[in-house]
C-alpha cells in the first residue's frame, strides 16, 4: 500500500509511544453528577490521549476532529499556522493513539479543507487500514461564492473511518425523515396503512429468472426495459400485488412502482452530500457563537450544531462516548450534553477556560442555541474539568513519587492486557486475563503502611494474595524467592519500576 513520506516521518510515528503517561486530575464537577464520565481536559491533547489510554482504550464509539487547516494564516485563538511537514508531525501521532481509543464498532470523523484532506486520506488508510475507509462526506459550508476567490471553495472533506468496517456496515442510524421528506408521502388511493411513495421495480442487470411479462390491472403489458430485470422473482411480485404493495398508476396502466409506506420508514441512508439546508453552515455557526459569546469574543472557526447532531446521530445511541481532542469552542461536547450522550473533549488553548468551560455550563444551565429547540433541551447534567497531572515516570523511567496505587494498577493493567481497567482498585489482585492472574505490590496496598511495607513478594505475602491456581504476574519492589520457587508456585515476578513499561 503506498504510504505518505515527509522530512521527520521516521521520528514521529514513534511520537506516541515516546509520549509519557500522565494522570488525569478532575479540578472541578460541575452539574449534579460527582460520577459523571463528561469531561472537559485542559492540555495538549496527545499527552491527554496518551492518559486516557488505560481507562477508556477500545471504549471510544465516536471521534469527531477538527483540527487546524494548516491554511497559512493565524487565527487568534490558535496557530493555524503550520508548515506542511510540522502538520503531518502533529497529526501521526494522534491518529495512532486515536485509533487505539476507538472501539470495534465504532467512527472516526476528520473535518478538513483542501489544504490537507488529501494527505490526511493516504495517513489515514496506512494507520486504520484502507479497508476500513467509509466515506469522505461534503459538508456544504457555504451559502454563497467569495467573489475574490479563482475558483470559491463551497466545501469541506470530512474523512470517516472505522476501527472495523465489517463490525459497522449494517449498523450506522438512518438519517431521519424532515418534513419536506414527510411531505412527499401521499395517499392517492386511499390504502389503509397511509401515505406512501413508491420506487421504480426494475434492478440493472440481466437475470434470467426476472425477465418476466406483467399485465397491469388494465391490461397492458410490460418487460423490463433494456438493461434491467424486474427487481424480484415473478412469486415475490404476484405476493406484493395480492397485498396491495404495487402501484400501476391512478388509469392501472402503468409500469409497476412498489409503494413503500411511511408508517414503516426509518429513515434515509447517509451519503456523502450533506447540503448547507441539512447540517447548517459557517453563517450559521457563527450566529450561534455569536449569541453565546457575543460578537467581540467569538471564536474564529466554529462547526454548526447541526452538524455535529447528524454525525452523532449516524454513529451513536445515547449513552456511548464521544470524543473531540481539537476541542475548539465546545461545540461537540455541547451538542452531545444536549444528545444524552458521555463525551470526553481535549483543548490545549486558554479557551478551554474561554469558551469551552463556559460554553458547557450554560448546556447544563438549559441554553437554547443551536439545536436546544430541536430536541426539546431544558438543560441538566454534569461535567469533569479536569487538567494534566504529573507524568506516571520520571525522565529517568522511575516512578513519579506522587503515584498512587489506583494510577499504577491501571497503567500497569493496560500494559500487559492491552484492555481499560475496570477494577475497583482496593485489592493487590487487579485482575486475570487469558488465565494469568496479575498482582500488584505497591503503596501498602496490603494495609502495611511501613516502608515497603507489603511491597517486596515473601511468603506470608503471598498466602494473603487472593489465590489464583494457575500462572501468575506479580509486580513489587523486591522478591525473596529463588528461580526454583517462583516456578513451583507458577509466579512470574516483575520489579517495581525496572519491569514495568515508562512508554
Amino acid at each position: 500500500m503506498p504510504t505518505l513520506h515527509w522530512l521527520t516521518r521516521d521520528k514521529d510515528i514513534a511520537a506516541s509511544s515516546l509520549a509519557p503517561y500522565r494522570l488525569l486530575e478532575a479540578v472541578e464537577t460541575y452539574g449534579d453528577d460527582p460520577e459523571t464520565q463528561n469531561m472537559l481536559i485542559h492540555g495538549d491533547n496527545l499527552d491527554a490521549l496518551k492518559a486516557l489510554l488505560p481507562f477508556y482504550a477500545g471504549k471510544i464509539k465516536c471521534i469527531y476532529i477538527d483540527p487546524p487547516y494548516n491554511t497559512q494564516s493565524a487565527f487568534e485563538h490558535y496557530d493555524d499556522n503550520l508548515e506542511h511537514t510540522e502538520w503531518l508531525s502533529m497529526m501521526y501521532p494522534r491518529f495512532e493513539l486515536l485509533r487505539d481509543l476507538l472501539s470495534e464498532s465504532g467512527l472516526i470523523w476528520v473535518n478538513l479543507d483542501d489544504n490537507e484532506a488529501h494527505y490526511t486520506k493516504i495517513i489515514l488508510d496506512e494507520i486504520f487500514g484502507r479497508k476500513n475507509f467509509v466515506a469522505n462526506v461534503i459538508w456544504q459550508k457555504r451559502t454563497s461564492p467569495d467573489a475574490r476567490a479563482t475558483i470559491s471553495d463551497a466545501h469541506d472533506h470530512i474523512l470517516v473511518y472505522a476501527k472495523d468496517f465489517e463490525t459497522i456496515r449494517a449498523n450506522l442510524n438512518k438519517i431521519e425523515l424532515d418534513e419536506a421528506q414527510r411531505a412527499k408521502y401521499k395517499n392517492p388511493d386511499n390504502d389503509r396503512r397511509g401515505p406512501w411513495v413508491s420506487t421504480d421495480f426494475t434492478a440493472q442487470g440481466y437475470r434470467p429468472n426476472q425477465m418476466y411479462k406483467i399485465t397491469t390491472p388494465g391490461g397492458t403489458e410490460y418487460h423490463p426495459p433494456e438493461g434491467r430485470c424486474w427487481a424480484n422473482l415473478e412469486s415475490v411480485f404476484n405476493n406484493l400485488v395480492a397485498n396491495n404493495k404495487i402501484w400501476f398508476g391512478k388509469k392501472g396502466n402503468s409500469r409497476p412502482r412498489i409503494k413503500n409506506f411511511l408508517s414503516d420508514a426509518q429513515g434515509l441512508t447517509p451519503w456523502t452530500w450533506w447540503g448547507n439546508q441539512d447540517v447548517g453552515h459557517n453563517q450559521e455557526a457563527k450566529k450561534e457563537i455569536n449569541k453565546l459569546f457575543g460578537a467581540g469574543n467569538a471564536f474564529d472557526t466554529p462547526k454548526p450544531e447541526r452538524l455535529i447532531k447528524r454525525i452523532l446521530h449516524v454513529s451513536t445511541t445515547p449513552g456511548d462516548i464521544v470524543l473531540d481532542s481539537f476541542l475548539g469552542s465546545g461545540t461537540t461536547a455541547a451538542v452531545a450534553h444536549k444528545m444524552d450522550r458521555n463525551y470526553i473533549g481535549i483543548e490545549m488553548g486558554e479557551h478551554a477556560e474561554t469558551h469551552c468551560l463556559p460554553r458547557l455550563k450554560k448546556v447544563i444551565d438549559g441554553e437554547q442555541g443551536g439545536i436546544s429547540e430541536a430536541l426539546a433541551w431544558e438543560g441538566g447534567g454534569s461535567f469533569r474539568y479536569c487538567q494534566l497531572g504529573d507524568p506516571v515516570f520520571d525522565d529517568d523511567g522511575k516512578i513519579n513519587p506522587s503515584i498512587r496505587f489506583p494510577a499504577l494498577a491501571a497503567h500497569i493493567w493496560f500494559c500487559e492486557a492491552k484492555s481499560p481497567y475496570t477494577g475497583d482498585a482496593d485489592s493487590p489482585l487487579l485482575g486475570i486475563h487469558n488465565g494469568i492472574a496479575y498482582y500488584l505490590l505497591f503503596n501498602g496496598i496490603l494495609g502495611d503502611k511501613t516502608v515497603n511495607g507489603g511491597n517486596i513478594l515473601t511468603t506470608p505475602i503471598l498466602k494473603s494474595l487472593p489465590p489464583h491456581d494457575g500462572p501468575k504476574i506479580i509486580y513489587g519492589e523486591g522478591c525473596r524467592f529463588g528461580a526454583m520457587r517462583l516456578k513451583k508456585e507458577q509466579i512470574m515476578f516483575k520489579h517495581i519500576p525496572y519491569d514495568i513499561k515508562a512508554r
